[in-house]
C-alpha cells in the first residue's frame, strides 16, 4: 500500500506540512516493502489550481492514501472519485518519522 505524507522537507525529520496543494514535498511511503522516497511538489507556486495538480499527481503515482490537513474541494473531490482515502491531521508539530510510526503500529 502506498500512503503519501505532504512534508515540509526531504527527509524523516522533517515537520509535516498541513498544506496538500502548496506542501514543499511529498513523503511517498510503501507500507508493504517499509520504504520512503520524497518527491519535490513542482505546483506549490502554481495558480489556483494547485491542489487539482497534486490530486493528479496522487492518481499518477498509483497512491492508495495521502495525509495531510487540508486537501481543499477540488482536490477532495478529485481523490475521493479515484478511490484515495484521505486523512487529515491536525497537528503540525509532527514528523515525517512519527506519522510513519503510527502507521506501522496500527498495522501490527
Amino acid at each position: 500500500m502506498k500512503t503519501v505524507i505532504t512534508s515540509s522537507g526531504d527527509n524523516l525529520d522533517a515537520l509535516f506540512d498541513r498544506r496538500f496543494g502548496r506542501t514543499e514535498w511529498f513523503c511517498i511511503y510503501d507500507e508493504d516493502a517499509r520504504s520512503t522516497a520524497f518527491l519535490k511538489n513542482v505546483n506549490t507556486n502554481a495558480g489556483s489550481d494547485a491542489g487539482e495538480k497534486a490530486a493528479e499527481m496522487m492518481i499518477s503515482m498509483n497512491v492508495n492514501k495521502v495525509i495531510s490537513g487540508d486537501f481543499g474541494l477540488l482536490a477532495e473531490a478529485i481523490l475521493d472519485a479515484s478511490n484515495i482515502q484521505m486523512a487529515i491531521l491536525p497537528d503540525p508539530n509532527l514528523t515525517i518519522a512519527d506519522i510513519i510510526e503510527r502507521l506501522s503500529s496500527a498495522r501490527r
